[in-house]
């Protein structure tokens, strides 16, 4: 099954369990506006979750992910006007942070800003060698403004958060690696094939127990070690009631090859 769409500011493609999300605004080195943030999240909504089992996020062109917010138009905003851009920002990213399948945040260039909070939204982060991380929202006298105060300590830790965010620092992609704010460092132009090589290893697992997977870790990071096992237990029986798993557990019982997951 292959599928393209092109809205406004993103393009989204879908190959077989893969769909690809691009944010597609190379002049502006993707940066963000409020047009690149309806694109996005009407895409989300617009995914089909009976056939896409994994989204890659990535930005158009060789040299940006996504730069950040779009200062122009960010200049003139009143106190008001800035609360009401960060809470939809903020509100597209939690919808990616949450999306039911996996997000790999495929990133090819600069993370600043906006763009490197959207990939941490995503869960998992493959850097290409050229990419360029940072929140340099102080140097312009503002805040990071979309999750970024917030999952870049949760992620790194709350000391080198603040060291990034405090000095507005940028890191290359291996500094990244080092601190764990990417999985994998790949050459550019090798970035995309690695990316579509773990979406489509996602793929070939038991789709409902993936996105349990998903759920129970996402949710389990709010609350404490027993509320988190709780979750787990529920996520773990909820998954008996399944064609994949009585079809999975039955293969493995006669050893033998099971069929494919239909995601039932």
């Amino acid at each position: 099954m292959s599928e393209e769409v092109y809205m406004e500011f993103v393009k989204y493609t879908q190959e077989g369990y893969v769909g690809t999300i691009t944010i597609n605004r190379e002049k502006e080195l993707n940066a963000l506006n409020n047009q690149v943030l309806d694109d996005l999240n009407e895409c989300l909504d617009n995914i089909d979750l009976d056939t896409v089992r994994c989204v890659i996020i990535t930005g158009a062109g060789k040299k940006s992910f996504v730069a950040g917010a779009d200062i122009a138009y960010m200049r003139g905003l009143s106190k008001e006007e800035g609360a009401k851009f960060a809470k939809k920002g903020n509100d597209v990213f939690l919808k990616v942070e949450s999306f039911p399948i996996p997000t790999i945040a495929a990133v090819n260039g600069f993370a600043l800003g906006g763009g490197c909070e959207l990939s941490m939204a995503c869960d998992m982060r493959y850097a290409a060698d050229n990419a360029l991380f940072g929140q340099p929202e102080t140097g312009l006298g503002i805040t990071p403004g979309f999750g970024g105060t917030q999952r870049l300590a949760r992620i790194v830790g709350a000391s080198k958060a603040k060291e990034m965010i405090f000095t507005a620092k940028k890191i290359t992609a291996e500094e990244a690696l080092d601190i764990g704010l990417v999985d994998v460092v790949v050459p550019r132009e090798s970035l995309m094939e690695k990316c579509n090589e773990l979406a489509h290893r996602i793929a070939k697992n038991a789709p409902i127990a993936v996105r349990a997977s998903k759920r129970a870790i996402n949710e389990g990071l709010q609350v404490d070690i027993e509320q988190g096992a709780a979750i787990e237990e529920k996520m773990f029986g909820s998954c008996f009631e399944t064609v994949d798993v009585t079809n999975a557990m039955t293969a493995f019982v006669e050893k033998r090859k099971p069929e494919p997951f239909v995601n039932k």
